[in-house]
């Protein structure tokens, strides 16, 4: 095998697959990147057992061939190389060391054997469908801030995706929650995803694919079996078991009858939220929110830090009430709120509060309340 390729096209493409790679791994395999190149440049491909990538990136190559070397490593030569660097990458099939040069460096790798890389079987997928990515970024990004990290609760470690009908449109849904907050988001459901199963997108395979969708305009294919899911665009491919595991009832923990109605402009309210809950212990960080007609006083206190009062002006009618939030989760409910005003539905200082957008009904947000 010999090729040459840019270095900023290699460090893209190496810094999508080489996240895959855990760290620590008991298969050495599994550390390691596979490289092929043929007459569509230069494939890479990593794997953790659970989730594949495989990229290809535009590569002079001189002599196919194929082999695997050590993910990190691979990457932290390519991005300490000067931008601009054209990198020859050489491998003679007769050693177990890859050679790489760039000027007047040169690395030798060492490589393990191309056959013992394990191959993600695809299987077959029984529902396909387009998204744009734009919307798919907006699925990801609304919902996975609500991720549980609890791995007892494995089926919460991740997105569920489904098909429903909402006010009799069809609609694809992309719900999160960890049981302190919960998200939910939906889009009009793609042609070819009728009768899709619901599945649960693990945590892993969420943050690959948002990092590989950053930059692309393109179309996302996507491809569903009751155990896998593939997203496809561009030269990228990603293939990852869904979690086995069956997502709760999450409709029945989203009030329908909250009865007092709080808008707030988000940003106001955001910075104040966000000011007074430096003043709240770092274990809780608690902030009681005092609701009256047309004010909202925002309170925090701690036995070593003081306490912090600030009012923010709002439209309210109702009776007033008084409830405490975790002022992260707030936060990072309010960064997620796109237009200018967000709207609170509360009951009581002990029932959960729905947030909404005013100008956008498609993301529902429930925050559960804090006792303070």
């Amino acid at each position: 095998m010999k090729l040459t390729i840019e270095r900023a096209t290699l460090l893209k493409s190496l810094g999508h697959v080489q996240s895959v790679v855990e760290r620590r791994n008991t298969i050495p395999i599994l550390s390691n990147v596979r490289l092929e190149a043929g007459p569509n440049g230069l494939a890479l491909n990593a794997t953790d057992m659970d989730l594949e990538i495989v990229e290809t990136v535009a590569a002079d190559v001189a002599q196919p061939g194929s082999t695997t070397a050590p993910a990190h490593t691979f990457y932290e030569i390519a991005r300490k190389l000067p931008d601009g660097a054209q990198v020859e990458i050489a491998y003679s099939g007769e050693d177990t060391q890859l050679t790489l040069r760039s000027g007047r460096s040169r690395f030798s790798l060492s490589c393990l054997p191309v056959e013992d890389f394990p191959n993600m079987v695809g299987g077959t997928f029984t529902h396909t469908f387009t998204l744009r990515a734009a919307d798919l970024r907006g699925l990801i990004d609304r919902t996975k801030f609500a991720i549980s990290t609890e791995e007892t609760r494995y089926y919460l470690n991740g997105i569920f995706l489904h098909g429903t009908v909402a006010e009799g449109v069809d609609v694809m849904r992309a719900v999160a929650t960890d049981g302190h907050r919960l998200a939910r988001v939906e889009i009009p459901l793609p042609e070819g995803a009728a009768g899709m199963p619901g599945v649960i997108v693990p945590r892993k395979t969420v943050a690959e694919v948002r990092k590989l969708i950053e930059e692309t305009n393109s179309d996302v294919t996507i491809s569903l079996s009751d155990s896998k899911i593939r997203f496809a665009f561009d030269d990228a491919m990603l293939t990852s078991k869904l979690i086995d595991g069956t997502f709760p009832d999450y409709e029945r923990v989203i009030p329908q009858d909250n009865d007092k109605i709080l808008v707030v402009e988000k940003k106001p309210f955001a910075d104040a939220v966000d000011r007074v809950s430096a003043i709240s212990t770092e274990k809780s960080r608690a902030i009681k929110v005092a609701v009256d007609k047309g004010t909202l006083t925002l309170s925090a206190s701690s036995p070593e830090a003081g306490s912090a009062v600030e009012e923010v002006s709002v439209s309210y009618d109702s009776s007033p009430m008084e409830i405490g939030f975790n002022s992260r989760y707030l936060l990072d409910i309010m960064n997620q709120i796109e237009g200018d005003a967000a709207r609170f539905a509360m009951a009581d200082a002990a029932s959960p509060t729905v947030i909404r957008e005013v100008a956008d009904g498609s993301a529902v947000y429930v925050l559960m309340p804090m006792r303070v």
